[in-house]
């Protein structure tokens, strides 16, 4: 294949990182709840049902919004200046540091590496009756161009989605039934097969050897 997955990974052992920029929600007094470098942490719970840690509040009209981390990782950036002030939409207020994981660096890398069938628009999505039905027995089955895999519901109107790339296999389905999703996002990763021994002798790779 084209891409060289183990250079990839080399890639992110020597940077394992991401930046997330925090930007204010909508305009208010901000104040801050952490301070730079602390360490912070994101929703837990099985359904996320626990917020993260605390990261500010922004007030406007007496009316008080609480706003809280997406993720864990290190305050970077914290624009101190703004404590206290009125700010405007989307201005930059700090970025979280965050490390990635095992699960994270392998959804990176396939990202790069599958032919991946993505959201025109924002929509609900659904997979087709015949390939639930393949996914289900098959785990993996093959996908051919001119099939319909996915089902976009939109406006009370479902429209059938033509799959136009490379011959390949669903190595993975990015959303779950009748879910909403953004435009851009995407529904499935497509893995041509020859290159689907090598992508697994990678994905295994990481699973035993990232700490």
């Amino acid at each position: 294949m084209d891409i060289d997955l183990n250079a990839l990974l080399e890639t992110y052992r020597k940077n394992p990182f991401e930046d997330h920029v925090l930007q204010s929600v909508h305009t208010g007094i901000i104040t801050f709840k952490v301070q730079e470098d602390q360490e912070v942490h994101g929703p837990e719970g099985k359904w996320h049902q626990k917020p993260g840690t605390l990261l500010y509040q922004l007030e406007r009209e007496n009316n008080i919004k609480k706003i809280y981390s997406p993720c864990s990782g290190t305050i970077i950036d914290l624009r101190r200046d703004l404590n206290g002030s009125f700010t405007e939409a989307g201005v930059d207020l700090m970025s979280i540091r965050h490390r990635l994981d095992k699960d994270e660096v392998i959804d990176r890398i396939l990202r790069d590496v599958l032919i991946l069938f993505t959201a025109p628009q924002r929509a609900r999505y659904l997979l087709s009756p015949e390939f639930a039905v393949k996914i289900e027995k098959q785990g993996q089955p093959s996908i051919q161009p001119g099939d319909e895999p996915i089902i976009m519901s939109l406006m009370k109107r479902d429209t059938n989605l033509v799959y136009s790339s490379t011959p390949g296999v669903i190595y993975k389905v990015y959303f779950q039934q009748g879910a909403l999703v953004e435009e851009g996002a995407p529904l499935l990763g497509i893995c041509q097969e020859e290159n689907l021994s090598y992508i697994q002798q990678v994905v295994n790779k990481i699973k035993t050897e990232w700490e």
